[in-house]
């Protein structure tokens, strides 16, 4: 994020304004709209500004700029057609630590104006960091249809009401759900229509009714890494959740999608790494989950597939905890597919079967004839560390030295890389690739050359 997002109180403050035509109007208007006490350094004054000068709503202090003007100022904006005289202005304030805003020069300012979606008082505010006000601009048309006239009135309701509702409704978490709650019902229909009694006595009676909410886990899947592939149960979710209990596996950037405000508690694991054991997890699911808190188990593709997720919701269904399951895409769906490995094809493979490389710990051994049966894909998840065991044991039943594998690392994700080779070479390719890693044997693997069509790393 290159700059950060903020709202300036404005109201009494002096700002300077360099430039009185159209462009400087335009600001003008914004900063008198926002309470500010407007200063303008510019040699004429077009109309309009005369016309703010006469009834003083603005202070004109001439055409000459002197660098003391900015010693009582709160920012400054500069929007003349002179760039050296924007820049003298700018570089006038970066000395005195003061905000300058030079309209479309980039490299001449230290804070920069979004594009405003005004529903007062609540408001939207988009930007490009700079780098695309048009761009910033076009989002902004769309929200303007998105978010209904009547959400500020809702949010000036909510202020009058806000210190009330804190006073009759303890806890963040359960003062946060009756807001949500409400402006979900009918309370919005009716400020929609303008009524704005009867809105209030819906506000009433919600909180005369309103009781704490018991403790929930969602066992989420967050895909193989792109955060495109979030399904938009999942993405729900998580913005609703207090609390994530989150895998290694997850990326930054569905991480990013969580709610700002939600507490974050990595438990997830990769191999010689420190991790959360399970029996903790489980434990600490059902311990937030009992505080009356919305809990999401995110992990990395489907809850239920390598994933703990049954156990987990074996956990919960002892502890009485209320939870629910949200599928994700699996690694052996989502890396094959951006690999242009098909799992399945006509003439190649008719099944798919998916396997861990983790040894079980009764030492019971995996059906090696049925893993090695020809015309068929083998998906090993977590099985890089025993690439040569798999190669040697699927060799010794049946399954050719030439078989097509593939070893996939960051699947979905920018840094996707695929390695292809022979089944005789697994061993290699497993120990060059970053991890984790999913391992792709059978014929589809030789696929890839003619199907591929994500980024162009790693290829072999």
């Amino acid at each position: 994020m290159s700059h950060f997002p903020i709202f300036a109180d404005l109201r009494g403050r002096a700002v300077l304004l360099a430039g009185a035509g159209k462009v400087a109007e335009r600001k003008a208007q914004s900063l008198l709209d926002a309470g500010a006490k407007v200063r303008v350094v510019a040699k004429t004054l077009n109309f309009q500004f005369q016309k703010w000068a006469d009834e003083g709503e603005i202070i004109w202090l001439g055409g000459e700029f002197c660098e003391e003007q900015l010693d009582d100022v709160f920012l400054i904006t500069a929007a003349t057609s002179d760039h050296a005289f924007n820049r003298r202005i700018f570089e006038a304030a970066e000395a005195r630590g003061k905000l300058c805003n030079t309209v479309d020069t980039a490299d001449l300012c230290s804070f920069i104006v979004p594009a405003l979606v005004d529903r007062g008082p609540l408001k939207i505010a988009v930007s490009s960091g700079g780098t695309s006000p048009v761009l910033a601009r076009k989002w902004r048309q769309i929200i303007e249809t998105l978010v209904p006239l009547h959400t500020g009135r809702m949010a000036e309701i909510a202020g009058k009401w806000r210190s009330h509702i804190k006073s009759r409704i303890e806890g963040t978490e359960n003062r946060r759900r009756f807001w949500e709650n409400l402006f979900d019902s009918r309370f919005s229909a009716l400020t929609a229509q303008g009524d704005t009694e009867a809105a209030e006595t819906e506000l009433t009676a919600q909180l005369e009714n309103f009781a704490p909410t018991r403790g929930e886990v969602v066992l989420a899947g967050a895909g193989p890494g792109d955060a495109g592939l979030l399904t938009l149960h999942a993405l729900q979710a998580v913005q609703a959740a207090d609390a994530v209990f989150y895998d290694a596996l997850v990326s930054d950037g569905i991480m990013a999608m969580v709610r700002k405000d939600a507490e974050k508690i990595s438990v997830g694991k990769r191999a010689g790494l420190h991790h959360v054991q399970q029996e903790e997890t489980n434990r600490l699911l059902v311990e937030y989950a009992q505080k009356g808190l919305r809990v999401v188990r995110l992990k990395g593709g489907d809850p239920f597939v390598f994933g703990r997720g049954g156990e987990e919701a074996q956990v919960l269904k002892q502890a009485g905890i209320p939870y629910r399951i949200i599928p994700g895409i699996t690694a052996a769906l989502g890396a094959t597919a951006y690999a242009g490995i098909p799992l399945t094809h006509r003439g190649c493979a008719q099944s798919a079967l998916f396997v861990t490389g983790h040894s079980k710990h009764d030492g019971s051994e995996p059906d090696w004839r049925t893993l090695a049966l020809s015309k068929q894909t083998l998906v090993v998840y977590m099985g890089t560390l025993k690439a040569a065991e798999i190669t040697e044991k699927l060799i010794a039943h049946g399954r050719s030295a030439d078989t097509p594998v593939a070893v996939i690392s960051n699947g979905t994700l920018p840094e996707q890389s695929v390695l292809s080779g022979r089944l005789k070479n697994l061993p290699e390719l497993a120990e060059k690739a970053p991890r984790p890693a999913l391992m792709v044997i059978g014929e589809v693997a030789a696929l890839r050359e003619e199907l591929k069509w994500f980024g162009e790393r790693g290829r072999a």
